[in-house]
């Protein structure tokens, strides 16, 4: 089972009302329900913690209204990769698709000079950026591009929708189906993940393969056992 994709990829959603939690963005008459019924897209700075679905929200966004998707890293992406996707976009058909989007993750950790370079772009119309940032928006990101956008903050998912979240992997991924799966507790697995639905997707994953029968039962023991074991696996060089 080791070259199945990780279960948060197998079972992303494939569009906004599969996606949990973040009802105050999502539900009907809420801002991102509001635009998809418009068809219309202002650039957003999406901020909140690590897995509560800013990327997918971005990308399901995008699929909704029909516009093409652009997606960069900050972590891995300079000003030249920026230009390059800018000038892609520029010759794109604006008029019957709308702009594309520039979805650019970890926002937080571009230089100033590296969201200067989005400036001209946002506010000519080429592109609607679409940011994700872990971190304050209003220390971070530079107050011109700041005013550009608009802030919507991610909650942290409950424990309820963390268990959602699970229950409808296990209905949808091909591989759960084949086995019987009961919560006996998971107070480990929620500590474990750390609210983050794509690490708690994952250790759920890992849990289940690493039981040999059709019947898996999920217990604080079994979690607290894996993950102490995947983490001494690792080194301090990693």
């Amino acid at each position: 089972m080791n070259t199945l994709p990780p279960l948060a990829e197998r079972v992303r959603p494939r569009k906004l009302s599969e996606v949990i939690g973040q009802k105050h963005l999502l539900a009907n008459g809420s801002p991102i329900s509001t635009f998809v019924s418009r068809n219309m897209l202002p650039s957003l700075i999406l901020w909140g913690p690590p897995g509560v679905g800013k990327t997918t929200m971005a990308t399901l966004l995008a699929g909704e209204l029909g516009r093409d998707f652009y997606s960069i890293s900050a972590v891995h992406s300079g000003v030249k990769d920026i230009r390059e996707v800018i000038e892609r976009a520029r010759h794109r058909d604006l008029l019957s698709k709308g702009a594309p989007v520039l979805f650019i993750d970890e926002i937080h950790r571009f230089s100033k000079s590296q969201q200067d370079s989005l400036l001209h772009a946002v506010e000519s119309g080429w592109v609607t950026l679409v940011g994700a940032t872990t971190e304050n928006p209003s220390f971070e990101v530079i107050s011109p591009l700041l005013s550009r956008c608009q802030v919507y903050v991610l909650q942290a998912l409950s424990g309820e929708e963390l268990m959602e979240i699970m229950q409808q992997a296990i209905q949808k991924d091909a591989f759960l189906k084949t086995k019987h799966i009961q919560f006996v507790s998971t107070h480990s697995l929620f500590r474990a993940s750390g609210g983050d639905a794509r690490k708690l997707l994952n250790i759920l994953d890992l849990a289940v393969q690493s039981v040999p029968s059709l019947e898996v039962n999920i217990t604080d023991e079994l979690i607290a056992e894996l993950v102490q074991k995947k983490s001494a696996t690792y080194d301090k060089n990693g």
